[in-house]
């Protein structure tokens, strides 16, 4: 079924967002972005999307999507999750082995070739990016870029943080006012970029 000029702007932001940041944006944010005047109008295009079969929401489960020309070759891979990272002031925990966490691989930008782990989160240092206590973050073996939110070691502590390089020499920067900047005074090491979030509680649209 053709979409309305409309819905292909909404699914074209869903496709460009969770590229960017890993996961779908939120109702409000999608009626930030299109000027709606309340959610009701961002929740009635979602629901047309679905309709019309371009999105395949999974119930249940908060702002978890497919898109349809995926859904039904959407590869699962278990990737394993090492303990639980601080979003939030440095610390010195070092991670186990605690299991596996189930995702989609292409999605998440994925192949067989990828290294890949997930981090249980711990704080609220990354709200801001819709990040939450409780998330599992998904985290590939790779160099970063500039804004890529990552797992680090910085000074002897690891931390989850977004990656800054312009204006000056790397540093971590907190999604949430009441947290600091992180700036290394010797060692800053990247242990993985988030390609992806699984959230830990449950909320619909």
């Amino acid at each position: 079924m053709k979409l309305t000029a409309r819905q292909q702007e909404i699914l074209d932001y869903l496709q460009a967002e969770h590229r960017r940041t890993g996961i779908m944006p939120s109702t409000r944010e999608i009626q930030n972005h299109f000027g709606f005047a309340s959610q009701t109008a961002a929740v009635s295009h979602l629901r047309a999307l679905e309709k019309k079969g371009a999105i395949v929401k999974e119930e249940r489960k908060a702002r978890a999507v497919m898109f349809a020309d995926a859904a039904e070759r959407e590869p699962i891979a278990d990737v394993p999750i090492y303990g639980a990272i601080p979003a939030g002031f440095g610390d010195d925990t070092n991670p186990e082995a605690d299991g596996t966490l189930s995702v989609d691989v292409r999605s998440m930008g994925l192949n067989e070739r990828s290294k890949a782990y997930a981090l249980k989160v711990r704080g609220e240092s990354m709200i801001n990016a819709h990040i939450m206590d409780g998330d599992h973050v998904v985290l590939e073996y790779r160099e970063p870029r500039d804004q890529d939110v990552v797992a680090a070691l910085i000074d002897g502590e690891t931390t989850l943080k977004r990656f800054v390089t312009s204006g000056r020499k790397p540093y971590l920067k907190a999604e949430n006012p009441n947290f600091p900047d992180l700036i290394p005074a010797q060692e800053l090491l990247i242990q993985g970029v988030m390609v992806g979030l699984v959230r830990g509680a449950t909320r619909s649209w």
